[in-house]
């Protein structure tokens, strides 16, 4: 009974959240695009937890050529965001992705994990110098972060150096943050070394 309730729950949360998003739908472009990426975390999430139970891939959807990579939890933020594997232009609407010309995150070197502006990594925004957040990697372990850099950087002037002696990660976004037009040359560009230890969190936040 416990099982099936379960499963109950689950579908009906589903159901919700697909209601949700057809009603953003109606709603205008922009909104849609925000509850599809709301959508695709829940079902990224729930394909993440059945990865660390059983050790398996698991498709976030029957038809997804992807899977979840690592997590990213930012508790100052209040934000958990699961990476996709591989920085696809299809990939990026449903959550934060890894490029794969770049390190897995964690290892070492630089780790370039992209986002869009105005869903997944909005709220690099808000992030400062010091901030501390946790990666979560396939085989779950969990690798404190501190951010040492914030900058704009312009495609055309400049490039990401993928070398480094210890795990880096580079988080990117578009910018600016409320621009009205896609695309553009400039990169918000967030920078993080991995430090031992890190701030207190209880395992019910991770």
């Amino acid at each position: 009974m416990n099982l099936e309730g379960h499963k109950m729950r689950t579908w009906r949360r589903r159901i919700a959240l697909l209601l949700m998003v057809l009603a953003f739908w109606f709603l205008g472009e922009s909104a849609y695009m925000t509850a599809k990426a709301q959508l695709a975390q829940y079902l990224l999430d729930e394909a993440w937890q059945k990865h660390l139970q059983d050790g398996l891939l698991h498709r976030p959807w029957p038809w997804a050529d992807t899977s979840p990579l690592a997590r990213l939890v930012f508790p100052q933020q209040d934000k958990k965001l699961v990476v996709l594997a591989g920085a696809s232009g299809r990939n990026l609407a449903f959550g934060p992705a890894h490029m794969s010309a770049s390190v897995q995150p964690g290892h070492t070197g630089v780790s370039v994990i992209g986002g869009h502006r105005d869903t997944h990594f909005a709220f690099l925004r808000e992030v400062e110098l010091g901030e501390q957040f946790l990666l979560q990697s396939r085989d779950g372990g969990l690798q404190w972060y501190e951010i040492v850099q914030i900058q704009v950087t312009d495609v055309r002037d400049s490039e990401i150096s993928l070398q480094a002696d210890e795990p880096v990660l580079a988080l990117v976004a578009c910018y600016p943050f409320n621009a009205l037009d896609s695309g553009g040359p400039l990169r918000y560009l967030v920078i993080a070394r991995r430090i031992q230890g890190g701030a207190a969190l209880s395992p019910t936040r991770v």
